[in-house]
């Protein structure tokens, strides 16, 4: 009949792994897989090297689940958001707003950490837990439900049964296609490319995006490399250009990211590899089926503007934890799943035609709709009342 288990999770990323750590510190007995083994090197083959923000809610998560104690030293605090306007006829600021955490807390907005560090540090806590198994290099292959458990089949062959499957393995969820479950994708013609870059002029924990054509630039702090400033970068732009970008060599390459930077930090010198993918947005047309619930991409997937995907992931584990704790003899029952679904739903398409509009404003060519953004900037900005409400939905604190 095969092993058993509360909850399986499909899917090792960074929102598996830390539903794993999260649920195994509430005491249930875990099992994840995933068929990628995770790479926890800065420089190792396939180490991803984008970065992820931790906003407010997402890092009390973290600390409440035993995670945030072994990245805190690792982490760049994001004391101020800046968009920058550079829309005019040469790539230079004409209006820059600063976002202030100060406004509205007494903290920053978020912290700031490199994925593959993520990973290295979750397993670590994971391998602290006796109730959670991590199986890297299987995945799940398929789905069998009843009212009372699943049945999962993995690749090795071998099968689980669980009160509660996870599905956390993105945005092509092998789970979510075994429960017939549609999605509504939107695709743009952007890709994105991630890298890390030292600069001469410190970023004083400011995350700076930067808005022309094409999507924004953005460069988000990191702790120092070689005893130099550093930041992330996430570059989006149409995808010709961006795949002409990837192809640069080094040299042509830091050229350009310079002159897309405006200057800012002065010249910028890559402190890695450059990674490519295509940006999408994407929402589940429901977040649960029988004995399933869908999280992170496997839900929902967002361009990288306003650091909401993984927190948007977080958000749907912080509500399934508090179902889970509240009633667990309920784990995966129906019940438990519509209550997940009728509270995570709405929000989620919130934010993701939210999102959208904002990728759509970024990627504007003609001139007189940038001028038209810049000036919708300053409004917006002028607004104290405006400002403060815009900083905590992007917390996530206010809906």
């Amino acid at each position: 009949m095969g092993e058993t288990c509360d909850i399986l999770i499909s899917g090792g990323g960074v929102a598996g792994l830390t539903a794993a750590a999260g649920f195994g510190a509430a005491g249930f007995h875990v099992i994840c897989v995933d068929p990628t083994p995770p790479v926890t090197t800065r420089d190792g083959a396939g180490a991803d090297l984008r970065t992820t923000a931790f906003l407010q809610p997402a890092q009390e998560l973290l600390e409440r689940i035993g995670l945030w104690q072994s990245l805190a030293n690792h982490a760049a605090p994001l004391q101020i958001m800046r968009i920058v306007d550079a829309g005019g006829s040469t790539p230079e600021p004409r209006v820059t707003k600063d976002f202030n955490a100060v406004d509205i807390s007494d903290k920053p907005f978020g912290w700031n950490l490199p994925n593959w560090l993520l990973r290295r540090e979750i397993l670590s806590r994971i391998s602290q837990l006796p109730n959670v198994d991590f199986r890297a290099g299987t995945g799940t292959e398929t789905l069998f439900t009843r009212s009372d458990e699943a049945r999962v089949t993995l690749t090795d062959g071998s099968q689980i049964r669980a009160r509660l499957v996870i599905a956390c393995d993105g945005r092509v969820s092998p789970m979510r296609q075994a429960a017939g479950i549609p999605v509504k994708t939107t695709r743009y013609g952007q890709k994105a490319l991630a890298f890390a870059v030292t600069h001469p002029i410190p970023h004083e924990n400011v995350s700076t995006e930067i808005h022309r054509s094409g999507g924004p630039f953005t460069l988000v702090p990191l702790p120092d490399h070689e005893d130099q400033p550093c930041s992330a970068v996430v570059w989006m732009e149409r995808a010709a250009r961006a795949d002409a970008l990837q192809a640069l060599d080094p040299t042509e390459f830091e050229a350009e990211m310079t002159r897309r930077s405006c200057g800012l930090f002065g010249p910028l010198t890559l402190a890695s590899r450059r990674s490519i993918w295509p940006i999408i947005s994407q929402y589940a047309a429901r977040l649960e089926n029988q004995r399933l619930a869908l999280m992170a991409e496997a839900a929902h997937v967002v361009p990288p503007i306003g650091a909401q995907g993984l927190n948007m992931s977080l958000g749907d584990l912080r509500l399934l934890l508090q179902l889970a704790e509240a009633r667990p003899e309920g784990l995966g029952d129906a019940e438990m799943l519509a209550t997940y679904h009728r509270a995570r739903h709405r929000e989620i398409l919130i934010r993701v035609k939210g999102i959208d509009l904002l990728n759509r404003s970024s990627m504007i060519e003609a001139r007189p709709l940038r001028d038209l953004r810049a000036l919708g900037l300053n409004a917006l900005y002028s607004l104290a009342p405006v400002r403060r409400s815009l900083m905590q939905m992007g917390l996530g604190v206010k809906s």
